[in-house]
């Protein structure tokens, strides 16, 4: 058994870092094609700009200009006073931070976790070359 479970480990390894080798080329790859299309974007949203049109049709396809908006906050403090001043606990995103989350659990053992929210726990494995 114990030559099965070296065996295991041995392709587990292998696996892996020809993973990790074909995923490093497919970023530097991908790069240079992200980049290559910004380039192509940026042309396009000039050609948008100077002919002051939201978008054109050519035969190979159809360009939109859009604009997109992202906010972000440089004070969380000030923010987290803004959204309970407000009650606005919507404009956060509905997740659960996970190790904060784990943290204040801990802190508050025995009294269970708070109504509507459910724990999934499962076994994984790690898998490590050996040390020098």
């Amino acid at each position: 058994m114990n030559n099965d479970l070296e065996e295991l480990v041995q392709i587990y390894l292998t696996i892996r870092t020809e993973r990790e080798k074909l995923e490093t080329a497919w970023k530097a790859n991908d790069a240079v094609f992200k980049q290559e299309l910004q380039v192509l974007e940026q042309a396009l949203l000039v050609a948008c700009n100077e002919t002051n049109v939201n978008g054109f049709r050519t035969d190979s396809g159809t360009v939109i200009r859009k604009l997109n908006e992202r906010y972000t906050t440089s004070d969380w403090d000030n923010f987290k006073k803004f959204i309970l001043e407000h009650e606005a606990v919507d404009l956060l995103e509905r997740r659960i931070h996970q190790g904060n989350f784990k943290e204040f659990i801990a802190r508050r053992e025995g009294e269970g976790l708070p109504s509507g929210v459910n724990v999934m726990r499962e076994y994984g494995i790690t898998v490590r070359k050996p040390s020098n």
